[in-house]
């Protein structure tokens, strides 16, 4: 099975929602989100040039994709990379997609002149996999990420 991976466009938008929406539906399937908000913000957030998105395909199916933002902090040395969507259909899941994602996020950063890349794991022991995915790949926990709405 061959892996295609190429950078989302704001044209991608539709595409990119559909794919956070069903990771969304699966992290908190009590959480009622509007795929058209989903779209607009999709169509917002392709359109900065300070976040990415990668596309994973096979024989022209999508079947994962991942959402990069680029931030400068003073503890990390300047610029990074924060993974803030990462979501691989079930059927394509052990089939490498993530790892092939992750490599391409890894270039992208080189290119950018990131220091490091960041992720916020899912609340855990739910979602032990994927930590154990992180590790795998490299990256060490460094403690809880909070949030506030504002």
């Amino acid at each position: 099975m061959a892996i295609v991976l190429r950078r989302l466009t704001e044209a991608d938008a539709e595409l990119a929602a559909r794919m956070v929406h069903a990771l969304l539906a699966e992290l908190s399937p009590e959480a009622r989100t509007e795929r058209v908000a989903l779209e607009q913000a999709a169509r917002d957030v392709l359109a900065m040039d300070t976040a990415f998105g990668l596309l994973a395909s096979s024989e022209d199916t999508p079947v994962g994709l991942m959402m990069l933002n680029e931030s400068a902090t003073i503890y990390a040395g300047g610029r990074i990379g924060t993974i803030t969507e990462l979501y691989v259909v079930p059927d394509y899941r052990s089939k490498r997609v993530a790892p092939e994602l992750m490599q391409a996020a890894i270039a992208l950063g080189r290119d950018r002149g990131w220091g490091r890349l960041e992720v916020g794991a899912p609340k855990q022991p739910a979602w032990e996999r994927t930590l154990a995915f992180y590790q795998r790949e490299g990256f060490v926990e460094v403690g809880p990420r909070l949030k506030k709405s504002i």
